[in-house]
């Protein structure tokens, strides 16, 4: 297949350009490189993708020097022209979109970026996967849509029109602009909402790198809500596995069975939303001592209250994927902490 991932500098994007690359597709990556987190981190990235960072200039194409079929263009989404040209000259099979702003906690301070990143540049993904008729855009959503549902486990069928984070309302939009382009286009679009996703090359605003780097430096970690919170700590390979198997089936819509059982998951359309978690929500409290575990060294906890924008618990229903795909995230924690710790000191050098 010929594809298109966006966001290949960054931490998932990484990993799924490398899963279909090793699989023989030809990949282009694109990325904006900007300086939400380190850029260094983003160019190591590349780098470890045969990418030469030194001669990276403004939408122009780069050629690893590791993978014959790979190549890397610095492009913003919102440049709508430059996105234009690119899908008319390498006419793609599929789209898997995984470029936006990042984080929870930064959108209560930077909301214009999320505004342009996450509403502009889905809308011009959007708008070249119709003009240029895309077999299957698969597309990053977040469990942070589910915002105050207060439900034992979060489902694809339940509402979510309640977010507590501008970064969870333009995920939502993002949905909502891929049903209105898949029904009227009859686009194939998939959206998959991430769990926690954790692993190597992870960014460093996360919890557990954050926490990795104060252990090992001996200095306090934050622990907000006073550690009575609970994630779905999802590895990456769990979560590239979800998306190469999504990519290879695009929907193509039920209008039977949305007529007789209507769920905001799917559609008369060829639409699907799915979650990728662990289903195996751990104590933040527990997280934090299998860190300490792994690293050898106790953390210094400063105990802090919920953040702005914050859920307490996330809880991934994962059975549509199972049943439709045969599919299920299942990386024990302890093993995803130990790959990610051996990651972190040899690339940090600590």
């Amino acid at each position: 297949m010929n594809i298109l991932i966006t966001g290949t500098a960054g931490f998932i994007g990484f990993h799924v350009a490398n899963a279909f690359i090793q699989a023989g597709n030809t990949v282009t990556g694109i990325d904006n490189l900007n300086d939400y987190y380190s850029v260094a981190l983003k160019h190591g990235r590349l780098q470890a993708a045969g990418i030469d960072t030194a001669s990276l200039l403004y939408n122009t194409a780069i050629q690893s020097s590791t993978h014959p079929g790979y190549t890397f263009y610095v492009l913003a989404l919102e440049d709508y022209q430059a996105l234009q040209q690119l899908f008319s000259e390498k006419q793609f099979d599929i789209v898997i979109h995984l470029a936006a702003q990042a984080g929870v906690r930064y959108s209560v301070t930077h909301p214009h970026a999320y505004i342009h990143s996450n509403m502009l540049g889905f809308l011009n993904i959007l708008e070249c996967c119709k003009q240029f008729n895309i077999k299957h855009l698969v597309y990053a959503s977040s469990s942070s849509v589910y915002g105050m549902n207060t439900e034992e486990t979060f489902s694809t069928g339940d509402p979510v029109d309640h977010p507590i984070s501008l970064y969870a309302a333009t995920k939502r939009s993002n949905e909502l602009m891929a049903h209105v382009y898949s029904n009227m286009y009859r686009l194939p679009v998939t959206g998959l909402r991430f769990f926690t996703v954790y692993g190597p090359w992870g960014r460093p605003d996360m919890a557990l790198s954050l926490f990795t780097k104060a252990i090992l430096e001996d200095k306090p970690i934050d622990v907000y809500n006073n550690g009575n919170m609970l994630r779905d700590f999802t590895y990456i390979d769990d979560i590239v596995e979800g998306i190469v198997r999504v990519a290879q089936h695009p929907p193509t819509g039920d209008a039977d069975l949305f007529a007789k059982a209507p769920d905001p998951s799917f559609s008369s359309a060829p639409f699907k939303i799915y979650n990728i978690g662990n289903n195996q929500p751990v104590k933040l409290m527990d997280f934090i001592e299998i860190i300490e575990q792994t690293v050898g060294k106790k953390a210094i906890k400063n105990f802090m209250p919920l953040q702005p924008g914050d859920v307490y618990k996330t809880y991934a229903d994962v059975t549509p994927i199972i049943e439709e795909l045969g599919y299920k995230p299942d990386t024990p924690v302890e093993y995803g902490v130990r790959e990610f710790v051996q990651w972190f000191r040899e690339f940090y050098k600590m």
